[in-house]
């Protein structure tokens, strides 16, 4: 890592420690890192290790010598920058107050992700940015991977992130329009019935020769056309565009308008068997809607030339399409493709496995809408390839969730420790260190569970101080460790360390996600299982509690035994 980006890095770690009392963080540093220097979010994974290391010295210095360092060494970091009322997002090209209008249309093929997170929170934002109106509709013209189930799960993750729609329709219910089109299409010459196989049709298209159904003349094509609907079986005709097949971009080789699938439609059953794809549908519903700004990934930019010349031959408005990148993380491919075969095979639990991309697998995870909004917006509109490490949404996750996180006890694989001069009990504690979120008390009886990791490293004679309660000094070290009471002096020096009353603790099991795939290979080491022990409390609090296990991590409760493990 060169010099100049480890000067930037400690200015904004000198900077944020002077702000709050002489100690920063690495979480603080890297969103700051990542929101001033965006051409680095790809590589945060890279830098985060050195952020750590220059946060450590920061934070060993006092905060006179801080502020001393960053008058001498970064004076223009201390200059005060007016704050700008903005989303995150660029001015819109071509947009007018009060008359934009974006559509958010996922295909009911699957569950949402965060790529559909991303995409349906930029679409609402740029409504709310001119006062305009989201569409949310759903292209479902696709009955061979349509179902029911993922209309709703769609519509549950939308509302889940919080995103406001002005509108909620089908392609599908929109259908004789795009019957019409597609006539229209066909009568003034545009595109042509084809009734030669795939194997022909991918030959042609790949070496730029024009189909022989492409010569048919108005009465072929209409009669084939009105064939589609009754006679023909599905592969045996599709309507095709007339393109250009000696074009560079292989898209405009006379590409598929509408074929035929026999499948029941989850909303109308077997009421249609032609249906347009996503092409013409898209095209043709934009243009109908209103919408004036249509955003898409950069995997359909090259379709892009297709969109305009549909609109164009059919003399009908056409949208500013915009493109960005697609959203996924390191390790958590959001490819239905690739996720559906892991719950088929049962290589996860389901599309709310906490590895998983899903939007449902984040929120039982412990990530919350607010932070993915955020995440999203930090990345701003770009075309640039976004493979984000998961740490990033992480930290702005842990900004939102900590101050409304209940504190606990853990003990994983613990030990038991028998205080033989205990003289308490009941204790009661703070629910959280800064703020008012009530006390729990605990019962005791000088038998306690501490964490197997800190036991391990006790030896006779060591004092420790078992957190919020007393300091105790080790007698005796064997299957199960005894010590004695010493005082309650709070001693800097000595080892502080969690204890669950061995009376009432309850057993749980701490669900830990992990990377998914390693070289794009399964991993299946990907969830870890921990058992452990916790507070009585922990039975009073709601399925989805955000808890923070000291010294541990966050965690969502999950059920009456087991937690998954959020983030650090």
């Amino acid at each position: 890592m060169d010099d100049e980006l480890r000067k930037i890095i400690r200015g904004i770690a000198l900077l944020n420690a002077s702000e709050h009392g002489g100690k920063t963080r690495s979480d603080s540093v890297i969103s700051k890192v990542a929101g001033s220097k965006p051409e680095l979010r790809e590589k945060i994974k890279e830098i985060i290790p050195v952020i750590s290391e220059i946060v450590s010295t920061v934070n060993a210095i006092p905060l006179v010598s801080q502020k001393s360092e960053l008058e001498s060494n970064f004076p223009e970091l201390l200059v005060a920058k007016p704050k700008q009322d903005r989303t995150g997002l660029p001015p819109l090209e071509g947009a007018e107050q009060g008359k934009v209008v974006t559509r958010f249309p996922p295909e009911p093929n699957g569950y949402p992700h965060i790529g559909h997170a991303k995409a349906a929170i930029i679409d609402e934002e740029y409504a709310k940015m001119y006062g305009g109106k989201l569409i949310f509709r759903f292209d479902d013209t696709n009955p061979e991977n349509e179902r029911l189930e993922y209309y709703a799960a769609i519509k549950v993750g939308l509302d889940w992130l919080g995103v406001k729609y002005d509108q909620v329709k089908n392609t599908s219910d929109d259908i004789e329009i795009i019957y019409k089109k597609a006539e229209e299409f066909i009568q003034d010459g545009y595109a042509y019935v084809c009734t030669c196989n795939k194997e022909s049709i991918s030959k042609n298209r790949r070496e730029m020769t024009a189909c022989k159904c492409s010569l048919g003349d108005l009465a072929q094509n209409m009669k084939r056309w009105r064939n589609m609907f009754e006679k023909f079986k599905p592969g045996e005709a599709i309507v095709r565009f007339r393109g250009d097949m000696c074009s560079e971009n292989t898209v405009m080789r006379d590409p598929t308008l509408l074929r035929i699938i026999d499948e029941s439609h989850p909303i109308h059953k077997t009421r249609y068997r032609v249906w347009p794809n996503y092409d013409f549908a898209v095209a043709i519903e934009d243009s109908i809607d209103g919408v004036t700004h249509a955003f898409r990934t950069k995997e359909y930019e090259l379709r892009n030339q297709l969109y305009y010349e549909i609109l164009d031959k059919l003399k009908m408005r056409k949208p500013k399409v915009l493109v960005f990148s697609r959203l996924e993380f390191d390790g958590m491919p959001v490819s239905k493709r690739i996720l559906k075969p892991l719950v088929q095979e049962g290589k996860v639990s389901g599309y709310d496995d906490p590895r998983l991309p899903t939007l449902e697998a984040m929120r039982r995870r412990g990530i919350v809408p607010e932070a993915i909004r955020k995440f999203v917006l930090s990345l701003s509109f770009t075309k640039s390839d976004t493979l984000a490490p998961f740490e990033t949404l992480e930290s702005f996750n842990r900004k939102i969730i900590d101050p409304t996180s209940i504190r606990l006890f853990i003990a994983v694989n613990p030990t038991k420790v028998i205080v033989k001069n205990n003289a308490l009990t009941e204790i009661e504690i703070p629910n959280h260190p800064q703020r008012d979120m009530g006390k729990r008390k605990i019962q005791l009886d000088g038998s306690f569970f501490i964490p197997g990791d800190d036991a391990k490293s006790l030896k006779v004679g060591d004092e420790i101080r078992l957190l919020d309660l007393y300091n105790v000094k080790i007698t005796k070290v064997d299957s199960n460790i005894e010590a004695e009471m010493t005082d309650a002096t709070f001693k800097p020096e000595i080892s502080k360390i969690q204890w669950i009353p061995a009376q009432n603790a309850v057993k749980i099991e701490v669900l830990i996600p992990k990377i998914l795939f390693v070289n794009d290979q399964f991993n299946e080491n990907s969830l870890e299982v921990q058992q452990a022990l916790t507070e009585p409390y922990y039975l009073e609090l709601n399925v989805g509690a955000e808890i923070q296990f000291v010294r541990y991590g966050y965690c969502r409760k999950d059920s009456a035994n087991q937690v998954i493990y959020t983030h650090k």
